[in-house]
């Protein structure tokens, strides 16, 4: 099987033309005629059928939760995430430069390409086409999330499934500080018993723990 028909399975739709899906894996670095026309349009798509979804989903929900919530799904870091799921960076032609780097592993490459996937199938067969293909691959992002989640901060939200689980709750430990105030930066780790520690920064020790509690809940959820 080639590795474009198993990425074609792996999206479930099918190409009419290959040189589209081909044009929406191609970077910037690898050829001047690439996909960020396409990643244009992908972005457009993406988020107006994630937006639908949610105004369909939570019909009391305030404009404002509602900006909140698909913010979330549509972030670069989330959609990075779906990218890896399907494998999306050993698909990527790049320059030789880009390659060396790791840049098949780069979140805004990631994101950016599979925005130009999205649009491809616009352009291959329709809205309609992409708009199944987006909730297909949001599906399970679509079914957890709620607007009850922004009412609580990541912190909390890590202690609740972590104590679901069975599992002690996080220690959150400050591993580097540089800078002065005002202009200060912390790195902070947290820890659990169920991954490696993730690490993540702030202009407070209170920030980065939220950041690092945020980047380690998604990567719970994403074991699940």
């Amino acid at each position: 099987m080639s590795k474009i028909l198993k990425l074609q399975r792996t999206i479930n739709y099918s190409f009419s033309s290959e040189e589209l899906l081909t044009l929406a894996l191609t970077h910037r670095s690898f050829s001047s005629r690439n996909n960020e026309r396409l990643e244009f349009l992908g972005d457009a798509i993406l988020n107006y059928v994630i937006a639908e979804a949610l105004y369909q989903k939570f019909s009391f929900a305030a404009e404002g939760e509602l900006s909140r919530l698909r913010s979330g799904l549509v972030k670069r870091q989330t959609l990075a995430e779906v990218a890896r799921e399907i494998e999306l960076g050993s698909y990527l032609l790049m320059g030789s430069g880009e390659l060396k780097s790791g840049g098949f592993k780069r979140e805004s490459i990631l994101s950016d390409a599979l925005e130009a996937v999205f649009g491809a199938i616009i352009i291959d067969s329709s809205t309609d086409a992409a708009t199944q293909c987006i909730l297909s691959l949001f599906k399970d992002r679509l079914a957890r999330v709620s607007p009850s989640d922004l009412r609580k901060d990541a912190k909390s939200r890590l202690q609740e499934l972590l104590q679901s689980r069975g599992k002690p709750v996080p220690d959150y430990v400050l591993v580097r500080q540089s800078g002065k105030s005002p202009h200060q930066e912390f790195e902070v780790e947290c820890r659990t018993d169920e991954l490696e520690p993730v690490s993540a920064s702030g202009s407070s020790i209170r920030n980065a723990e939220q950041s690092a509690a945020e980047s380690t809940l998604t990567k719970l959820e994403d074991k699940v």
